[in-house]
């Protein structure tokens, strides 16, 4: 498109729509912005066509806006048609041309606060659809109107300024906005203040819209909150108009000194307690409530030399809480006169006005009552020795009564003795015990003793003092010191090993224990010439030999002082077990035993040994008990009313005879030959009773007479088997663990009672089946068949 032309096009657009209003051409003028101007030889420059400007909210539509026309063709064969936004581009459907006449129209209603202006592209073709010239660029600019109010901010602004604040203080700001076109006066803002609801105390900047203080006078006690209305316009302040609101709270500040809303209050405070309220103060302050410049502060000027009262400030109604922090004495006195002031926490600012009634006068009578007695010393604090007998005065717990103008009598008593271990005087308050305190006591603590003992007078109602007694338990030096342990080994030749390290230990507290003194009783001196004792710390001493000792146990006797006053000292053994030892001082495999013999024979070894002897005899006594008891169920013939099985009582046994050791339970001699007895020397005198055999029961035995050829042996032999089965009071002979020589060649002959006896014939041993099934089967065997 030759830009030359657009020179024309240009012209016409400043011509119909000129930029303070709507064009009011009826027709569009026509344009030639392809026209190319006449040339020397040169190309001109071309023509910049100026916005086509249209009014926002034109209401004749369609309004036509331009025509466009190229001078390529004639009219009729050139197609027009323009491209963009408002025309094939969002918003669209807003511009349209005629294809044929080049007739640009506006067809809907413009808003320049949503698109200010349009740009556009023109385009001419033939009627084949060549181009005949370059696009060409079309600007439509929207022209502004006062179609928009100015729209506050906010719809309240808020402000805070201290009373009393000085004329032209900044309080707050108010803004606004208008949506219409800033460089004109559609926007064009001021603001006012159409009401603030008493003086004019506050003025609004009309361009900027800060609110400050144009006057004094702002007191918060008077208006604390004010409520101002504020309006904007645009057009300069003639246009359209919007309103919002401003509240401007007032800051408190100190310039109300508190009050007392008397000159004199009276109050009354019982005597001897403490910590109590006796009256109120009140004041009145005009500040804000809460803060500290309302917050009051109470100080006592005069009459409270001994600071036995204080006041303190009740946050919730600012009142002074009168108290008394040390109890009051009626007899002392009896009427104080107090003279008090009111301040805030807050200082009280330069130009406000002085309190009229910042003093008072508190006037407080003590109110007479009966008061406890009092111990003169509490906690009383006293020694006693441990172990002290009973009827020893411990310590006399007096009290006194504050009412000295009502004199009473004091009674004392015991509140608190757990081990039951004093006993108080009711009349005088003497303290002394009553038996002896046991030194294991769960009671002691730290070897202090606490009892509590009650004071109490005849007043009615009565008054009560409770006084602590705290005895200490003095350590007395009543123990001696003894080895631990009384034993030890040490190598035999001084050379070898470190010697043998003793101790000592004490049952007495400090300082009655340690350091403690060891020594070698000077009751044995020849001690000293074999052993050397050394001291090593104050609970050790070291034992060595002088010489080189026999191996073996050795008792030594060493003296033993602890370091009381007065001292206490024992003579103890010392069980001292000597070996061989090697180079390093340790004693050598083969001194282990002997090592283990001495120490074996120390005190703890003879009890251990002692012990079991003892033991060992209650065992044996226990079975001639029980033995005993078993031969006399027998011979009782119980056996048949037993309910019990007695085969577990059968299945026991406590001895089997036989051997040579055997010699107490059988007689051996009665199976020997009689010229073995002979040989012996033997006397042939009554045998020992059987123990199975009831006492009493045995038969006297005849004596019988050797026989002198060996023709008379087997009948002495015969007739000595037949007594012994007929005597309870020996064991029969046929028991298959008693043996004695049978072989060939014996005189003897047979020995077994089966065949030798016939008293066997004449027994019934039906009574074994009722033993059980094993009983049974040896009562089928001797009994009849």
């Amino acid at each position: 498109m030759d830009a030359a032309l657009l020179l024309a096009l240009g012209l016409l657009a400043q011509s119909l729509c000129p930029s303070a209003g709507v064009p009011r051409l009826r027709q569009p003028r026509t344009l030639y912005p392809w026209r190319r101007a006449p040339t020397l030889g040169r190309v001109r420059r071309a023509w910049v066509i100026p916005p086509i400007s249209v009014s926002e909210n034109h209401k004749r539509l369609p309004f036509p806006l331009v025509q466009i026309k190229s001078d390529k063709q004639q009219l009729g064969s050139v197609i027009y048609s323009i491209q963009g936004p408002g025309v094939d581009e969002e918003p669209r459907g807003v511009f349209s041309i005629d294809k044929f006449t080049g007739k640009v129209s506006l067809n809907a209603m413009l808003d320049r606060e949503k698109t200010d202006r349009f740009r556009l592209r023109a385009f001419a073709l033939d009627l084949g659809g060549s181009t005949l010239e370059e696009p060409t660029d079309l600007e439509i600019v929207v022209v502004d109107q006062n179609d928009n109010r100015p729209v506050f901010r906010q719809e309240v602004f808020t402000g805070r300024v201290l009373e009393g604040a000085v004329p032209g203080t900044y309080v707050t700001r108010a803004e606004a906005t208008d949506a219409d076109d800033p460089e004109t006066d559609n926007a064009a803002l001021r603001y006012s203040i159409l009401e603030q609801g008493g003086p004019q105390l506050f003025s609004i900047d009309p361009l900027t819209g800060e609110i400050r203080t144009v006057q004094v006078g702002l007191d918060r006690e008077v208006v604390s909150v004010y409520n101002l209305t504020l309006q904007v316009a645009d057009m300069s302040g003639d246009g359209l108009t919007a309103t919002a609101s401003a509240i401007i709270t007032l800051e408190d500040i100190n310039d109300n000194a508190p009050e007392f809303t008397g000159d004199q209050f009276f109050m009354e405070a019982a005597e001897a307690v403490s910590g109590v309220d006796v009256g109120r103060l009140e004041v009145e302050d005009r500040d804000l409530p809460g803060s500290p410049n309302w917050a009051a502060r109470f100080t006592i000027l005069e009459g409270d030399p001994d600071g036995q009262f204080t006041i303190r400030t009740d946050p919730r109604t600012n009142e002074g809480v009168l108290s008394v922090v040390k109890p009051l004495d009626y007899e002392s006195r009896e009427r104080y006169d107090l003279k008090v002031a009111v301040q805030n926490e807050a200082p009280l600012q330069a130009a406000a006005p002085r309190a009229e009634r910042g003093q008072a006068r508190v006037s407080v009578q003590v109110r007479d009552v009966n008061e406890a007695p009092v111990f003169q010393e509490n906690p009383l604090r006293t020694s006693l020795a441990e172990g002290a007998a009973p009827g020893t005065p411990v310590a006399t717990f007096s009290a006194r009564d504050p009412d000295t103008q009502q004199p009473q009598r004091l009674s004392y008593s015991k509140d608190y003795d757990p081990e039951d271990w004093l006993q108080v005087d009711g009349a005088t308050g003497q303290v002394q015990t009553q038996r002896v305190l046991s030194p294991a006591s769960p009671f002691l603590k730290d070897g202090w003793y606490r009892a509590i003992i009650l004071a109490r007078d005849d007043a009615s109602p009565p008054s009560t003092a409770t006084g602590t007694l705290s005895i200490e338990i003095l350590e007395v030096n009543d123990h001696a010191p003894e080895l631990s342990p009384p034993w030890g080994s040490l190598c035999s030749t001084p050379d070898r090993g470190s010697g043998l390290l003793l101790g000592a230990t004490d049952e007495d507290l400090p300082p009655h224990g340690a350091p403690f003194h060891f020594q070698l009783s000077p009751r044995v001196p020849e001690l000293a010439q074999n052993w050397s004792l050394s001291q090593v710390n104050v609970s050790h001493a070291r034992l060595r030999p002088r010489l080189r000792v026999p191996e073996g146990l050795h008792r030594l006797s060493l003296l033993l002082q602890d370091s009381g006053q007065p001292p206490q000292q024992r003579e103890q053994p010392l069980n001292v077990t000597v070996c061989r030892c090697g180079q390093d001082g340790a004693c050598l495999p083969g001194a282990a035993a002997l090592r283990a013999g001495g120490a074996g024979i120390s005190l703890g070894a003879l009890v251990i040994m002692l012990a079991s002897v003892i033991l060992l005899l209650l065992l044996a006594l226990l079975v001639a008990l029980l033995a005993r008891f078993r031969q006399q169920s027998w011979d009782k013939r119980l056996l048949h009313g037993l309910q019990d099985d007695l085969r577990d009582n059968i299945l026991n046994y406590d001895e089997q005879g036989g051997g040579e050791e055997d010699q107490d339970a059988y007689d051996m001699d009665q199976l020997r030959h009689p010229a073995e007895l002979a040989a012996l020397g033997a006397p042939l005198g009554r045998p020992p009773l059987r123990r199975d055999a009831p006492f009493g029961r045995g038969r006297p035995q005849v004596t019988r007479a050797l026989p002198t050829s060996p023709a008379d042996i087997a009948d002495f032999i015969n007739d000595g088997l037949e007594a012994a089965d007929s005597d309870p009071s020996v064991p029969p002979y046929d028991t298959a663990l008693i043996y004695d020589y049978e072989g060939d060649g014996s005189v003897a002959g047979t020995l077994s009672s089966i065949l030798s006896s016939l008293d066997d014939e004449d027994q019934d041993y039906s009574c074994l089946r009722e033993w059980g099934p094993r009983f049974s089967r040896l009562a089928d065997l001797y009994g009849p068949p």
